[in-house]
């Protein structure tokens, strides 16, 4: 379908994924440096030449209408195609061997993650590596909608789309306040953290580690929830202040090392998340498939799996 899109084409629905974003249209005409009445005209095309509403509009901006939504997922799909189509052949005019949108997951740098892209640019440093980072859910979701060609993701995945590649086990931590009654013990037991007042991120950052780590360090109930933070150092922060405990990554605990928190092993068996290197199942893009048999031919980086369907 790509091939079939013109260039007014691609601007309508430039326009219409903008305005589905911001749903206003003086902010949307303003990002896509537009006058209002402009917008307004593409979008009454695009809406002509489908021949169904898009939008409603309000007084205080506007909603998508069913149909609108399910174009607003099409449209990205189609302009990811279109823009990372234009960023090969630049890269094959500039001499470049191709390009990787790479996305990291927050709570995942360091070790066995840096290694392989460190050697992934070593071995093929004409292959240009754009980064980006976020949570799991906001890196597969630029997985589906073309706007990353591979992430670092923390398993377990429900996309059938998707292929996932085991990249590490990172041992879980359990974050106290210094002066908590556990802090002095070298291991904790899960009978000791039930009931503990405990920290979060939101479950809708990454579903499948958020459950996997309740699964592993409360397994019999008692998990206590009675605050969110956005993010492992925020999450740390918490701790710090003395009300409150954590299940936190080993890497990312470690290198924030926050005053006021102490860092507890937890007792056999050891609570552990997984890495995963996450692209399209069927990805065209040879920087992919260079980048995934990097991964899996030099161990320990063998175990290869596809997201549960």
């Amino acid at each position: 379908m790509v091939e079939r899109l013109s260039g007014t084409d691609l601007d309508r629905l430039r326009s219409f994924v903008a305005l589905a974003e911001e749903l206003h249209f003086t902010r949307a005409a303003a990002r896509l440096h537009l006058s209002q009445p402009a917008l307004s005209q593409q979008i009454r095309a695009l809406e002509r030449q489908l021949g169904t509403p898009l939008i409603r509009r309000g007084p205080r901006g506007c909603v998508l209408t069913e149909v609108g939504a399910q174009v607003t997922d099409e449209a990205r799909r189609l302009i990811g195609e279109v823009d990372a189509s234009a960023a090969r052949i630049r890269d094959a005019a500039r001499g470049r061997d191709g390009r990787l949108r790479l996305a990291y997951t927050r709570s995942a740098r360091g070790g066995r993650v840096d290694a392989l892209v460190t050697a992934f640019r070593a071995a093929h440093p004409q292959v240009e590596v754009v980064p980006e980072t976020a949570w799991t859910a906001p890196n597969v979701a630029g997985l589906l909608a073309g706007r990353c060609d591979a992430a670092f993701v923390r398993p377990p995945l429900d996309e059938p789309a998707l292929t996932c590649v085991h990249v590490d086990d990172e041992e879980l931590l359990c974050a106290l306040p210094a002066g908590h009654r556990l802090a002095g013990r070298r291991r904790i037991g899960r009978a000791d953290v039930a009931g503990e007042p405990a920290v979060m991120w939101p479950r809708e950052n990454g579903p499948g580690m958020f459950d996997r780590t309740i699964a592993q360090v409360w397994p019999d109930g008692g998990f206590l929830l009675v605050r969110h933070e956005p993010d492992d150092e925020q999450l740390l922060r918490a701790v710090a202040e003395g009300s409150v405990i954590a299940a936190v990554p080993a890497g990312r605990a470690r290198a924030l090392t926050l005053p006021g928190v102490r860092l507890r092993r937890f007792a056999a068996p050891t609570p552990t998340v997984e890495i995963g290197l996450a692209f399209l199942a069927d990805s065209t893009n040879p920087a992919v498939h260079r980048l995934r048999d990097l991964l899996v031919n030099h161990p320990p980086w063998v175990t290869v799996s596809h997201a549960k369907k």
